[in-house]
């Protein structure tokens, strides 16, 4: 017998004295548990008891989960939404296969329990599909092909009247450096497939009100992609006069549905006529807080995250406009230190003395680019910082309480 546990798995140590040695389904610990909002499976799995938590065993063959055990880990480095693999077990004896184990997910409904037993009222499709739509996308901007993107492969958590969707199973999965369009569109067809059959399955069952169709669920699936991919990556032409004010625009909605811009790449349209700029985005997922890291092993300013999320994306904004006034690749370096110099120092220094205090620099630098967007979209053209920071100190800023931060 051989196991295998990752690091937070150490915790699952009192798992060790199971009956590897025997068939999962012929297991009759005290341990076992059922769990009524499971999903179907084509393999055994049984869920254990064991320190306070509950752990999902799958039986399976070795190599398919030594496979998925690294997958799940690589998923979990990413900071991508997927269960936590706890280990895997391996050489359990003569014909009898594998165990991946990982941690179950704490709260979590499958597809099948959240139609039966519908909350508000009505019934939870537009919300599944946001949900799992949103993580599909997650995973192809990461390079992650799932190979099997079904509701039944998908835990789902409440959150705030929403639901957050969970990768469960990833035996099919392939990691790259990129996602082709053949291998994206070849997860999203099979998307489409594997989630009408369900909801046909479902009808079967009693549990599909009458006016949701399958297939039309599958084709509004493939819609909410192709709208969310597009949002995150198209390209843009962008008018001379309105380049700031609409990137701005863009990282905004980008930032809005829950991803974050990694790049803003600018070049010259000349196919367009009347010129401007081409705008390409690389948008990625990032882990909760690292916006913060970030900002200050780039600048060396302390924020909060929003704020440094907003102030981020003023940086590679402006990464943008250098590359193309300078017609070279401009390293990410230079360009945060210039932005500091150029951009943000001038704002921050210009504070008149008796306004400062009522906020700190960061979160006013952050109002002067709120302040900018609102008046570049007021006007229809681009209000540059300086304009925009003279109109913020006159007008806003002393609108603030002297006491809103508790500054004496």
């Amino acid at each position: 017998m051989h196991f295998v546990f990752s690091p937070p798995g150490t915790a699952a140590a009192g798992l060790l004295d199971l009956p590897w040695h025997r068939p999962l389904e012929e297991w009759t610990d005290d341990r076992i548990v059922e769990i009524r909002s499971r999903g179907l499976s084509r393999h055994v799995v049984r869920f254990v008891a064991e320190g306070g938590h509950v752990y999902a065993l799958k039986e399976l063959d070795e190599r398919l989960a030594r496979r998925e055990y690294r997958l799940l880990r690589r998923l979990r480095e990413l900071g991508l939404p997927a269960v936590e693999v706890t280990g895997v077990v391996v050489d359990r004896g003569e014909q009898i296969d594998a165990i991946l184990v990982t941690r179950y997910l704490d709260h979590a409904s499958s597809y099948r329990a959240l139609f039966a037993n519908p909350r508000g009222g009505g019934h939870p499709t537009d919300r599944l599909l946001d949900a799992l739509v949103e993580l599909l996308v997650r995973l192809h901007l990461a390079g992650f092909m799932w190979g099997d993107c079904s509701l039944s492969n998908t835990l789902f958590l409440f959150d705030a009247g929403a639901f957050a969707a969970y990768l469960v199973d990833a035996e099919t999965a392939e990691l790259h450096p990129s996602l082709s369009e053949g291998q994206r569109h070849y997860d999203v067809d099979l998307a489409r497939e594997r989630i009408a059959g369900e909801l046909f399955d479902l009808f079967a069952g009693g549990l599909l009100p009458p006016d949701v169709d399958p297939v039309e669920v599958g084709d509004d699936m493939v819609r909410r992609y192709e709208g969310l991919w597009d949002e995150l990556t198209r390209e843009e032409v962008l008018p001379p006069d309105e380049q700031v004010y609409r990137i701005t625009e863009r990282l905004r909605r980008i930032n809005e549905l829950g991803f974050d811009v990694d790049e803003v790449e600018l070049e010259d349209a000349a196919d367009v006529e009347g010129g401007g700029s081409r705008m390409r985005i690389r948008t990625r997922v990032a882990e909760p807080g690292h916006h913060r890291q970030i900002l200050y092993t780039r600048t060396g300013l302390g924020a909060q995250e929003n704020q440094a999320r907003r102030l981020l994306n003023d940086v590679a904004s402006f990464r943008g406009y250098l590359e193309r006034k300078e017609g070279r690749a401009v390293p990410e370096v230079v360009a945060a230190n210039r932005w500091l110099a150029e951009v943000y120092e001038p704002v921050v220094q210009a504070i008149p003395d008796k306004l400062r205090g009522r906020l700190d620099e960061v979160e006013v630098f952050h109002e002067v680019l709120e302040h900018r967007w609102f008046l570049s979209e007021t006007t229809g053209r681009d209000i540059g910082t300086t304009s925009a920071a003279r109109d913020y100190f006159e007008n806003v800023l002393p609108n603030v309480p002297e006491d809103l931060t508790g500054t004496i």
